[in-house]
């Protein structure tokens, strides 16, 4: 039962980067500032799904408050600086999104699209730190607990947040591919693709830190996995690029969301059956079945989620064929 339960997890903060990551990487092209209309063209391609993407956040962290309060709280105590941010950067990009139609001028406008921005690094950097610092493995006491933070602040730490950066932002660009009109896609496409060999150096470069760490490779339990994770992100941006270039951006896309899909299912997978792995002692580790909740509880949130799930599934899928294809003139303004 705790593996359906840590599965579901890996699974729904999987759904959150990519839906959630086109929010942010769209977020991060305001800083273009390439015509007055622009940014407002931008958040009108991305407006029907902004909130809803946001809900897969709630029920990721829903499904961890439930489900595994002991490693909730080991997180929150041990990765708390990345963690902050991310939700620090989550709040700003929903409040400036939300605020910047109310402005009274261009140039309170701007103010608002570079908060958006600064909360789409901050997002993109965090959640990528998070998940390089849980491959990285972290300090514990005695008593279980994470020691300090000192643990995030490291090379390969940086260098995870950074490739979620860049994924993030491709992911947006090639968003925007698909959904403006059909006069702004080829800018898009060569922005994008622009885009990508950027990403591929931040992958190489992890990937180099992560081989060169003792501690990475101390805590991966499954090399096999760690290692084809860089391989199909690289082998995902590489088709990415190739379908910008012959403009099948549905194609580019469903390349880009793989991309970002990936890293935190194969993370977990990698460190199964420990998620928080200990640096000094690896027998001292927080196992995934010693994080989770009792099995009575862990039955009674099932029946909970079982109606709940496919609501979700389904309210997505309806938001995506309702307004599927690309904005014109006519499309609703929501920010």
């Amino acid at each position: 039962m705790e593996l359906a339960w840590y599965a579901l997890l890996g699974l729904f903060f999987a759904a959150y980067l990519v839906l959630g990551g086109y929010d942010y990487g769209v977020g991060l092209l305001l800083a273009r500032r390439a015509g007055a209309g622009t940014g407002r063209a931008a958040l009108t391609a991305v407006g029907p799904f902004f909130l809803g993407n946001e809900v897969w956040l709630v029920a990721t962290v829903g499904i961890l408050f439930g489900a595994f309060p002991t490693l909730e709280g080991e997180l929150l105590a041990g990765f708390y600086p990345v963690v902050l941010g991310a939700l620090a950067g989550v709040v700003l990009v929903t409040a400036g999104v939300q605020l910047r139609g109310r402005a009274g001028g261009e140039a309170t406008r701007a103010g608002w699209d570079r908060i958006v921005v600064v909360g789409g690094v901050l997002a993109a950097l965090g959640w990528g730190a998070l998940l390089g610092g849980l491959l990285q493995g972290v300090p514990l006491t005695a008593d279980g607990h994470v020691a300090g933070v000192g643990h995030v602040v490291t090379p390969f730490v940086a260098a995870t947040g950074l490739t979620l950066l860049a994924l993030v932002a491709v992911h947006g660009a090639t968003f925007l591919t698909l959904r403006l009109p059909p006069a702004d896609a080829p800018a898009l496409a060569r922005l994008a693709r622009g885009l990508v060999p950027a990403a591929l150096t931040a992958v190489a470069a992890t990937t180099v830190l992560g081989l060169l760490s003792d501690r990475v490779r101390a805590a991966v339990a499954r090399p096999a996995l760690a290692v084809l994770l860089p391989l199909v992100v690289v082998a995902a941006l590489l088709v990415a690029r190739a379908a910008l270039r012959r403009g099948r951006a549905g194609v580019a896309f469903a390349a880009t969301a793989t991309a970002l899909a990936l890293p935190a299912p194969l993370v977990g997978a990698a460190l199964w059956p420990r998620i928080l792995v200990a640096t000094g002692d690896p027998a001292a580790s927080l196992t995934v079945a010693g994080a989770a909740a009792s099995r009575p509880t862990l039955a009674l949130l099932g029946w909970l989620v079982l109606p709940l799930l496919p609501a979700l599934l389904g309210f997505q899928a309806m938001c995506w064929w309702v307004f599927r294809g690309r904005i014109d003139g006519r499309a609703p303004v929501y920010w």
